[in-house]
Parts: C-alpha cells; structure tokens; sequence
C-alpha cells in the first residue's frame, strides 16, 4: 500500500485499518465490501442509526448491544461486527461513517483502484459513465470506480474529485467566473 497512511488517520483510520488488516488476513475482504455498503446504506437511511452512533445519551451498554443487534440483523461478518461491538465499548461510533470510507478506501488501494466523486446536474448514462471513467483512468493511471451523486443546482456539466483533484466543469462554476470578470470590468 503506498499511500495508505495518507488514506488512513486519527481514530476512523486507526480502526480502519486494523478491520482492513484482520479481513485481509482472513481473506474476507469481497464480504467485507458488501458488508460496509450496507451499512452505509443504513446509515443514510436511518436516522434512528445515526442518532445512536452520534449521541452521547446512550450508555456504552446500550449502544454496544443496540449496534450488535443491527450486525446480527444484517447479517454482517463476524469480524466487523466485533469491530463495531469494540467500537461502541470505546464509545468511537460516532466516527463509523469515517471508518467505513477509509476500509472502502484501503480496499480499492488493495486492487488499484482509485474513486472518483462525481457531481452531475442530471443522471449519467451508461455511456457517458463509461466514457467518464474510461477519461479519469488514463489520467489516473488506475483502475476508477465512480460515485455519482446528482446536484440540479449545477445546471449543467461535471463536478468531478479524484483524490486531491477537483474538477469543475460546471455551469454553474463557469457562470460565477462571468460573474466576477463582469464586476472587475465595471
């Protein structure tokens, strides 16, 4: 992993990178992405979750037995549930969302992978996904996995983030440059 302490640091990372470790060496990592997406998922789409990763009302107890019972739910592997169970004992689940982006992002190291987020004011087509990804992996040199998320107030065109690089080609980015060269010139 060449750069993955820069992928991994404070306390998501530390967790992180020890789940990725002990997956790794139980060769389950392919469960443990499919795992972290739907926990991801929940996450988003509970608020009832959120609040007992976030609030400090909840004791120790119940939110290790509360977060133990969602990963049995869910059936999550073993090793992120005594992750998550280690986690809620050290009253760290307030950083999971964290975690679960740095093990995303150690995973993709693993296999070359880079991820792009990518801001479009419609949907993309299979095509232009495609053709996208096709762009970003010549210029990365990587493999690149696209994550896209759809913002109307872009009007138009692409926000797109690969590592520490932004790329805005937005309506929206090239009307606010108008903007201040009308100011400058008035």
């Amino acid at each position: 992993m060449s750069n993955s302490a820069s992928l991994t640091s404070g306390i998501s990372g530390r967790y992180a990178t020890a789940l990725f470790e002990l997956a790794r060496e139980s060769r389950v990592l392919p469960k443990l992405e499919e795992d972290l997406d739907a926990l991801q998922a929940a996450l988003a789409g509970s608020e009832d979750l959120r609040d007992l990763i976030s609030s400090p009302i909840y004791s120790r107890a119940e939110q290790s037995a509360a977060i133990l019972a969602i990963a049995r739910k869910m059936g999550l592997s073993d090793v992120l549930s005594n992750t998550l169970g280690l986690m809620a004992s050290k009253r760290r689940l307030f950083v999971l969302a964290d975690m679960i982006a740095s093990v995303k992002a150690l995973i993709a190291d693993a296999r070359g992978e880079v991820t792009a987020e990518v801001s479009a004011a419609r949907p993309l087509s299979a095509a232009q996904t495609e053709a996208l990804s096709e762009a970003l992996r010549k210029a990365a040199g990587k493999d690149v996995k696209i994550e896209t998320t759809v913002d109307e107030s872009l009007i138009g065109g692409l926000v797109v983030k690969l590592g520490s690089r932004m790329i805005d080609a937005s309506i929206r980015a090239k009307l606010s440059k108008l903007q201040n060269v009308m100011k400058e010139v008035g």
